[in-house]
């Protein structure tokens, strides 16, 4: 039996999760290591929250809060988020976790004992308001290259570019909105370029590598690798763990990869199994598109700097759009996991994500067509079939698999496709091809309604009880087989097939080829997929678009004399509430000095009631009234265009002018 390491990229503990995530990472993941776990393989799969780094530091800040807490919070909507879709990890723990900070520091000083990290005096901004080093994310200005505004310090958003904080045109620091100095600071840098030709001959040599990976980690290598800075000027991360480096944490991306392995150490701990043994077997990552570039350059670089064996291959699911497209969290124009399973069950959604197109291209969500794909594959094709053959096996053989006799030819080949089947499956989940698996299985449950359908059972059961008895012996044989292979797919789903087929749900792979004896009870037939309805699906429609439009309107654009007329105030939070029907939106009572308003603000995805309440902010106080869900609102609060996180002052006065 061989052991595999199965780890799925570490989600940000910034928001709960979206379908994106999902179909890129999660769902794929979780397939192979149900599949591999049926095999006879010994899988460790892991995962870990991701609750270090700038946007979660700058979210605290702008609370109020710890940002521990920050990310607690979000670690719990995570869990619960992937836990609702059958993600079976082994362990799922969070980078704040004190065997995490074991394992990165002893990391960092092993790497720093034979050479790899090294120190350099660079020039950083400094806040003086804030009697600080700014980290990267902490400062905003234009974008040195194509002059957009409110690029970060480590990327713009308009061009794509990375950047560096001093290369920001009037930078501003995101917390005080103050102009930082320049001023030097020694870090500590990690020497990846000494890696590339290492990584070179890796990345060309290895075949396991999907194309998308092994084509843009070259790109990479091509421009030259540089050295890469491993720290920050941080209260919020894990502490350099070096005399002279106080004050210094070792940078999220110098530290997140090791919770693959402080959550493989956690479960090695409650299991007495050490998890080496499994990441020096094979080990693979499934990541998201966009960290390829982390996952097969500095990952790798940092394994060969420590002595490890490297990772067995990486395989990188591409986008998903939403309704042609491009998902965004800052617009909610998103479905959030949570949402879609308010109104449906997790696996027609696995389904779906995986059916939709090869992970290796991008895809798109659209709801017309979830329906569609629901409608006839599931209910149509799968569902009627099983269902037909469990209710005429109850009503022509008293629930009893009947004895067959001689096949004819038709009937010879129908068995064959049926135990050809799991090998067949198998191998596309093995390549990683888990679409191809499973058009497998949905092409032989239709060639299945057409034997069916040619057999006719319901007539020949009167005239040659043979031919219905080989028919329906055949057409429950193929109904396990299907139960079985579609379980790393639909883990949920299949249970109710098997225990309509009273086999026993603790089995292998390989039970999948094998045949239910005739004479085999089964139990009452009961409809496994429902069809989605049309209202249902318009309802989802107008409730994605109207989030958009909330958004929208909240977002119009103005010009620079619109802006000097804009009466910004001071304003104190006194009332809040849900707005029903809305996932988005809470009204506000806001005290703005001279008097109370009413706002609506589209920031319930980040925010409770409870949570806004006495908040200081920002708000824009001489707009006309206008109606979000019938409800009028008087104002509108500032908030981050990223993830809509409130503006909030402190030290000032409620109703003080904003300048």
């Amino acid at each position: 039996m061989s052991k595999v390491f199965i780890t799925s990229a570490l989600p940000y503990a910034n928001g709960p999760c979206h379908l994106g995530h999902l179909r890129s990472t999660y769902i794929p993941a979780d397939i192979y290591a149900r599949y591999n776990r049926m095999k006879g393989n010994d899988v460790l799969f892991v995962c870990a929250s991701d609750e270090h780094g700038t946007p979660i530091a700058v979210r605290a800040e702008q609370e109020g809060l710890p940002a521990k807490e920050v990310a607690g919070r979000y670690y719990e909507m995570i869990k619960n988020d992937l836990d609702s879709c059958s993600i079976s990890f082994d362990n799922f723990s969070r980078t704040t976790d004190s065997k995490h900070y074991e394992i990165s520091q002893n990391f960092f000083l092993k790497l720093y004992e034979k050479g790899f990290i090294y120190e350099k005096i660079i020039k950083q901004p400094y806040c003086v308001e804030c009697s600080r080093f700014l980290p990267d994310r902490y400062v905003e200005g234009i974008c040195p290259h194509c002059n957009g505004e409110g690029a970060r310090g480590d990327h713009c958003e308009s061009c794509g570019r990375h950047l560096e904080p001093t290369q920001l045109i009037e930078p501003t620091c995101l917390i005080c909105k103050g102009t930082p100095e320049i001023r030097e600071s020694k870090q500590y840098f990690f020497k990846l370029s000494h890696f590339q030709d290492d990584l070179q001959k890796w990345i060309e040599s290895n075949n396991e590598l999907p194309p998308n990976v092994k084509n843009y980690a070259l790109q990479w290598l091509k421009e030259g690798l540089k050295d890469w800075i491993l720290t920050r000027d941080m209260e919020w991360g894990i502490p350099v763990p070096l005399e002279g480096a106080e004050g210094k944490i070792i940078y999220v991306w110098g530290e997140a990869f090791l919770g693959y392995i402080s959550s493989a150490a956690q479960w090695s701990e409650r299991t007495g199994k050490p998890w080496e043994d499994y990441w020096n077997d094979e080990a693979i990552h499934f990541i998201g598109k966009d960290i390829i570039y982390h996952h097969s350059i500095f990952w790798p670089a940092l394994l060969m700097a420590y002595g490890c064996k490297l990772p067995y291959t990486i395989i990188a699911g591409e986008y998903l759009s939403l309704e042609g497209r491009k998902m965004s969290t800052s617009k909610n124009w998103v479905i959030w996991a949570s949402d879609f399973l308010e109104s449906f069950d997790s696996d027609t959604l696995r389904y779906y994500l995986i059916a939709n197109a090869p992970l290796s291209r991008d895809t798109d969500f659209s709801w017309e067509d979830f329906q569609r794909r629901v409608n006839d594959e599931l209910a149509d094709v799968l569902g009627n079939f099983l269902h037909r053959t469990f209710t005429f096996t109850t009503r022509f053989f008293d629930g009893q698999i009947p004895e067959p006799s001689e096949f004819d030819e038709y009937d010879n080949e129908f068995e064959s496709r049926i135990k050809a089947l799991p090998a067949t499956v198998g191998g596309y989940i093995e390549k990683f091809k888990f679409r191809e698996g499973l058009i497998e299985i949905i092409k032989l449950a239709k060639y299945g309604n057409k034997y069916f359908n040619d057999k006719e059972p319901w007539k020949t059961v009167k005239t040659s009880k043979n031919v219905a008895a080989n028919c329906l012996y055949l057409a429950n044989q193929l109904s396990k087989t299907m139960a079985i292979t579609l379980i790393p797919y639909m883990p949920v789903k299949t249970q109710e097939i098997l225990k309509i087929l009273n086999v026993d749900d603790d089995i292998n792979w390989d039970d999948a080829a094998e045949f239910i004896p005739a004479g085999h009870l089964i139990g009452e037939a009961k409809p496994i997929f429902t069809k989605v309805d049309d209202d249902i699906i318009t309802k989802e429609k107008e409730e994605l678009y109207e989030n958009l439009k909330e958004v929208e309107t909240m977002k119009d654009e103005i010009s620079i004399d619109d802006f000097a007329a804009m009466d910004l105030r001071v304003g104190k939070i006194i009332g809040a509430e849900n707005v029903k029907k809305s996932k988005n939106l809470l009204k506000l009572m806001v005290d703005v000095g001279e008097k109370e308003i009413q706002v609506v603000a589209g920031v319930a995805q980040k925010y409770s009631p409870e949570e806004v309440l006495n908040k200081t902010v920002i708000v824009l106080v001489n707009l006309p009234p206008a109606k979000l869900f019938g409800i009028k609102s008087e104002g509108m609060l500032l908030a981050t265009d990223d993830n809509m996180s409130l503006l909030t002052v402190e030290g000032a006065e409620i109703g003080e002018n904003i300048k």
